[in-house]
């Protein structure tokens, strides 16, 4: 970094001079720029301790990666169902029972192998991808005792289902995602942009 700075400094001194002596005649003001390609800050460690942790989070959310993007894309289609305007409550119900035992089918297995650190991460992870808090999610799609039980569930393992996620809470794992070429969903971007 101080290098890339240092070598900019140059470059723009001596074009700079000789801009000054050959236009000095002219009296033509010229701005040269060069557009530097864009590169990544690797982030040094204080400790073994927080590097094991940062490893640690990375491998958990590769390992839950498979189960965000099922989720999000989950909520998507079930979003753009909830919008059909000739769709009737029982049909709603019908649909969102139908997809429930789809998802159960194909991940429940897997998920109940993981451990409260990756829940926890998983939650975490699908509220970011989702701008929601999952107890809003399980209250709109199940009902009101369904996502009570689970909130009760979380407190127990100290998870929290009724917060929204907040990207400035979570550097590490924004870091992580953003590595993994997962960046912050547009509606974080809007709502900063609105405020």
């Amino acid at each position: 970094m101080k290098r890339l700075f240092l070598i900019q400094i140059v470059l723009l001194s001596s074009l700079a001079g000789y801009a000054q002596q050959g236009l000095d005649a002219q009296k033509v003001d010229t701005e040269y720029t060069y557009r530097l390609s864009e590169f990544k800050v690797t982030a040094r460690w204080k400790n073994d301790t927080e590097r094991y942790h940062y490893n640690q989070m990375k491998h958990y959310i590769t390992l839950i990666l498979p189960y965000v993007d099922a989720a999000s894309k989950l909520f998507k289609e079930v979003n753009a169902k909830s919008e059909e305007p000739d769709l009737t409550r029982k049909e709603w119900k019908q649909y969102v029972a139908g997809k429930e035992d789809e998802m159960r089918t194909r991940f429940e297995d897997k998920i109940k192998d993981l451990n409260v650190t990756q829940g926890g991460l998983l939650v975490k992870l699908i509220a970011r991808q989702t701008n929601l808090n999952i107890y809003h999610i399980v209250e709109e799609f199940k009902n009101p005792f369904a996502a009570m039980k689970w909130q009760t569930w979380a407190r127990l393992h100290g998870m929290n289902l009724d917060k929204k996620y907040h990207p400035e809470d979570e550097p590490m794992l924004e870091l992580i995602m953003e590595d993994l070429g997962y960046p912050l969903p547009e509606s974080y971007r809007l709502a900063d942009a609105g405020k």
